[in-house]
């Protein structure tokens, strides 16, 4: 009788440990929260992405693939993916923010990452960045070089190029355009921003074109109508007036 009792307490016992153990590691997911500020990020990616991944138990659910299928989505920048006990898995995701457009199909992100939307029609307003292929980080930096020399003289910036030769040229919001080659390029910048007081407002705005190509001055090209400038009376009443 105590031998029967015994074995029965034993077997009650097997039973429950093995349907806590069974209940345990097939919890299933109840809950799946993103957290994250998203304007190009649609949780229906997010959604597509994480569906067969997340049909499992608690337990089963494969972290490392989830981060993975996260991160390949266009538009994130970064995850971090963790269980919270008894039934969730919070994904928290960061959203990559365009700051240029690079060519005719991709944007690049401040930090050189290219992007490539389904569409550029929400972008067209952002400035164009043209360069050597896979050069996209290089070019960006100098790009910030060059706005924040032009910035000083409250000029902006729309484009930006460097061809296969390491050219450069700018376009303004104005539409002046600003040839500055491939050598001593912000050298010859700087030189030409600084002649822009004695040039006047009036001058500076009837400019299309701006060659810097050259070793010790520059070449401008004028608006259609630009009335003549007399140089020499232009640069006479700057010196009489440094003079006084």
């Amino acid at each position: 009788m105590i031998m029967v009792k015994i074995m029965s307490t034993v077997l009650l016992l097997s039973c429950l440990v093995w349907i806590a153990s069974f209940g345990v590691k097939h919890i299933p997911i109840k809950y799946v929260r993103t957290e994250g500020v998203f304007q190009y990020l649609s949780k229906d990616e997010i959604k597509t992405a994480l569906q067969p991944l997340v049909m499992t138990s608690f337990f089963d659910a494969d972290m490392q693939a989830i981060h993975q299928a996260v991160s390949e989505l266009t538009w994130v920048d970064s995850v971090a993916v963790k269980r919270v006990w008894p039934d969730a898995i919070d994904i928290k995701i960061r959203e990559k923010k365009p700051y240029v457009r690079w060519g005719q199909q991709s944007l690049v992100s401040a930090r050189g990452e290219v992007i490539t939307p389904k569409s550029m029609e929400p972008f067209m307003t952002l400035p164009l960045l043209q360069g050597p292929e896979l050069q996209q980080l290089k070019t960006l930096e100098i790009m910030k070089g060059v706005n924040t020399a032009l910035a000083d003289q409250s000029m902006k910036m729309v484009e930006f190029t460097i061809n296969d030769r390491w050219a450069w040229k700018i376009k303004l919001t104005t539409g002046l355009e600003i040839l500055l080659g491939r050598n001593e390029q912000l050298k010859k910048l700087q030189r030409f921003l600084k002649t822009l007081d004695v040039l006047g407002q009036e001058q500076v705005e009837s400019m299309a074109i701006v060659d810097l190509r050259y070793p010790n001055g520059y070449a401008v090209s004028w608006k259609p109508g630009t009335e003549e400038i007399d140089w020499s009376h232009r640069f006479q009443t700057d010196s009489d007036s440094n003079m006084q």
